[in-house]
């Protein structure tokens, strides 16, 4: 079953995670210094929130989580027949998780990732560089996102 994925970036992760807690009447399944993520079952959504300097606040991006190799297939299938570039990064560190995952921005700019979670990280990781997916639209500094040209790496 697929889920719905969120990433936010913060400019206080206590105080965000305080009223995330009490908005979605749970608290995080994850913690880290500069990170918190919610899996939540109603509504089955992935929201992710994190705190990194020069990072993009608000949406950095949104995506489908997939629980098995074959609906990952299926994803990226979509993704490809959607007649945008995507980036097939494959197996990756972010978010302080192993995955598997692909990228794709919209016609203004909204970045999507399709990814497979296959185990924890003790790291955050990093996110592709990439600009030839971003539209010009596209919000610059976002973390473990694509990248428009002009903007900075994070995550490291």
């Amino acid at each position: 079953m697929m889920r719905f994925h969120v990433h936010v970036g913060v400019t206080d992760l206590d105080q965000s995670i305080a009223f995330y807690t009490s908005l979605f009447g749970a608290a995080p399944t994850v913690t880290k210094p500069d990170y918190a993520k919610w899996m939540l079952d109603d509504p089955r959504v992935n929201f992710a929130i994190s705190q990194h300097e020069g990072a993009a606040k608000g949406i950095e991006h949104v995506g489908v989580q997939v629980e098995t190799s074959e609906e990952l297939a299926t994803v990226y299938g979509r993704l490809k027949a959607a007649n945008a570039p995507v980036l097939e990064e494959g197996e990756t560190t972010c978010c302080y998780a192993q995955s598997e995952k692909s990228w794709i921005a919209d016609p203004d700019g909204v970045i999507w990732e399709a990814f497979l979670t296959n185990g924890d990280s003790t790291v955050y990781g990093e996110g592709p560089e990439f600009a030839h997916l971003a539209s010009p639209n596209a919000a610059g500094g976002a973390c473990c996102a694509p990248k428009p040209a002009a903007a900075t790496s994070c995550c490291g």
